[in-house]
């Protein structure tokens, strides 16, 4: 805890320095407020122990989903077998409920905090199953009609696609999954169903078997209706495939969600790494709106003093967009602007959205994504922007990029310059830092 508040202090200037600089619309409006206006929902990891005082005022004013972050486990409800302990479930759908929330209920099944009954014991194929399907039917039964989203089942992939070999999945194999989601849609006929996962977030070996995990369940008649991306996320590493890769699974007829977002930055907090945190967060935030089926965002936890982040990983924190004293930090107001009210695009208009995807000592690749705002089609198209210091251009792919000075100018090829209403097309290059590495304060596309 020391450890965490020396950290608070030396971003607490900073955060407030964003506050009194941002527009109004950053410090004046809640951010559940602006999601609704935006056809999404905003949500929050809580603790039900937390939900008093200064904590729960902020998780009511600025969110409008809660998801309990350990109190609906299995290990948490049936420690014992038989016995319920609903308390602490019971206490965050009732504050849910109090203050116009819905609630992500996370989650029925799970490799993980599982009750030593359970990971310890001897089952055959169909008592594990019985098992598993009598949870299911007391969990999500008892709060039929109160969840809107349920994560069915939670991490059951391995980094290479594969199905995870847990209890679950060693005795029952994939079968398991479609099982976990009958029982839960018999239980609960009105909560939107999920599968969840990390690692996920960018195309690559664990998402193409989730994607083709998701077209087997589908394919079978399985109750579907979701997929969740956790987005547990390392400053600077938004994955530059995150808009697609939460498209392609719209496109396989469900919806998506980013449900546990939270980046992480190795400590202390800088001014520098707040303002690639805040550019972070948007760019998280964008690619969700830019998917008509993605059905929202969830921070895991919205303050720092609420964060997993420094326990799992030594020397990392200030992940969320509060900190340790519920001050918002950067952070906050990147969301607040990427969920910003859309001015009604002109013909032809256009915008530009920068992300580091990678970076390294002394360099960095970066990642612009150029988006038709208009109604008619954009026959060519400039981005122009402002190098911060110490940045210089070396590569360059999908436009012709130059650099005077600190000016950066970057124009279409032949085969990008045209991009439909709605469309979008993307360029990159590599470039050089020195001292810091920020994002551009802005860019502008013409």
């Amino acid at each position: 805890m020391l450890r965490r508040l020396i950290a608070a202090g030396a971003v607490l200037a900073a955060a407030l320095t964003a506050l009194a600089t941002a527009p109004a619309t950053a410090a004046d409006t809640p951010l559940r407020d602006l999601a609704e206006a935006r056809g999404r929902y905003l949500g929050t990891a809580v603790t039900a122990g937390r939900l008093t005082g200064g904590y729960a005022d902020v998780a009511a004013a600025q969110f409008d989903s809660v998801t309990p972050g350990n109190e609906m486990k299995w290990g948490s409800v049936e420690r014992t077998r038989g016995t319920y302990d609903w308390t602490g479930a019971d206490k965050v759908v009732a504050f849910a409920e109090a203050h116009g929330q819905r609630v992500r209920g996370h989650t029925l099944v799970w490799h993980s905090q599982l009750p030593s009954w359970v990971t310890g014991g001897t089952w055959t194929a169909d008592r594990l199953r019985t098992l598993m399907t009598d949870h299911i039917a007391a969990e999500a039964g008892r709060y039929r009609g109160r969840i809107d989203h349920w994560d069915v089942v939670n991490e059951p992939l391995n980094e290479d696609g594969t199905l995870r070999q847990s209890v679950f999945g060693a005795t029952l194999g994939e079968s398991y999954i479609a099982d976990a989601f009958r029982a839960a849609r018999a239980a609960d006929p009105a909560a939107k169903l999920y599968l969840n996962d990390y690692s996920t977030d960018a195309v690559g070996a664990k998402s193409d078997g989730m994607y083709a995990l998701v077209k087997r369940l589908l394919a079978q008649g399985v109750p579907v209706d979701g997929v969740g991306f956790q987005a547990h996320l390392v400053l600077g590493q938004v994955p530059a495939s995150l808009e697609a890769n939460l498209r392609r699974f719209a496109d396989l007829g469900v919806d998506v969600a980013i449900t546990e977002l939270d980046i992480r930055m190795t400590l202390p907090a800088t001014e520098a790494k707040l303002a690639q945190q805040k550019a972070d967060y948007a760019s998280v935030l964008r690619a969700c709106l830019a998917v008509t089926r993605c059905a929202g965002v969830t921070v895991w936890g919205f303050t720092d003093s609420d964060s997993w982040i420094p326990d799992f990983f030594p020397g990392q924190g200030a992940a969320t967009p509060y900190d340790e004293g519920l001050a918002a930090k950067p952070a906050r107001a990147g969301i607040s602007e990427a969920l910003a009210p859309v001015t009604p695009p002109a013909p032809g208009g256009c915008s530009a959205t920068y992300a580091v995807t990678s970076q390294w000592t002394g360099g960095f690749t970066a990642q612009v994504t150029v988006r038709n705002t208009g109604t008619a089609p954009l026959t060519g198209w400039t981005v122009r922007w402002t190098q911060p210091a110490g940045q210089r251009v070396t590569q360059a792919w999908n436009a012709t990029v130059t650099q005077t000075g600190a000016e950066a100018t970057a124009t279409h090829l032949s085969y990008n310059a045209t991009i439909a209403p709605g469309g979008s097309t993307a360029f990159g290059f590599n470039g050089t830092w020195s001292a810091t590495n920020p994002p551009p304060a802005s860019l502008t596309c013409s």
